[in-house]
């Protein structure tokens, strides 16, 4: 992702935002089409968390994926029949091209038929096996540290790190999500997302509620 965003892109409003997300695919419906790929994946925000508990606790707006970015295009060949706009600061680029991929790290799927979004995929910076935290570089894991499954196969985000990203806007659904999630965190992912908070966002709220 670079630093300045091209010209053009769309603003959407929240309201016909929220609308044309209404048909956005379950966790289960997208592992399927993407069932035998060989790029890392994984299921990312308020999704993870409740793949995570074991239950859907919430509704949810969307439904968003990470993978590494040198692996996005086996993901958009996997669905030719739909649209794939690049999204930054608000703005979205129907179809995008090379310059707009390059300037953003997400990509809504489109139905062209109805203009509904599917499902929302993070273009992940990483070297090679190592993901790379798109915030702080310092922050490098493999990815068989980042990713856990469900009984059932589907890959999701560790709790710790979908909670790091929470952080930095902390909505109240982002509070709830932690609130949640906290009494099934060990012992061992507390204290990485404190390492993580304390360097991203010292003096984080959280901070003193991952101690006990």
């Amino acid at each position: 992702m670079t630093d300045s965003l091209p010209p053009g892109g769309v603003v959407l409003d929240a309201g016909e935002l929220d609308a044309r997300w209404a048909d956005a695919w379950r966790p289960e419906h997208l592992a399927k089409r993407l069932d035998g790929v060989g790029v890392t994946w994984c299921v990312a925000a308020g999704w993870a968390l409740d793949l995570f508990r074991g239950k859907q606790t919430r509704p949810h707006g969307d439904l968003e994926i990470a993978v590494p970015a040198a692996g996005f295009p086996e993901v958009r060949d996997r669905f030719p029949e739909y649209a794939f706009d690049a999204v930054g600061s608000g703005r979205v680029w129907p179809e995008a091209g090379a310059e707009a991929l390059a300037a953003t790290h997400q990509t809504w799927v489109r139905d062209p038929a109805s203009g509904r979004f599917l499902f929302d995929v993070f273009r992940e910076p990483h070297e090679g096996g190592t993901w790379i935290c798109r915030r702080d570089e310092s922050l490098r894991l493999p990815y068989e540290r980042i990713m856990e499954r469900t009984a059932d196969g589907i890959p999701y985000l560790a709790p710790e790190l979908v909670l790091l990203f929470k952080a930095k806007a902390a909505r109240p659904k982002d509070r709830a999500d932690f609130d949640g999630v906290l009494p099934l965190l060990s012992r061992a992912r507390r204290d990485s997302l404190s390492e993580w908070l304390t360097c991203m966002h010292p003096g984080h709220p959280w901070l003193a509620e991952l101690v006990g």
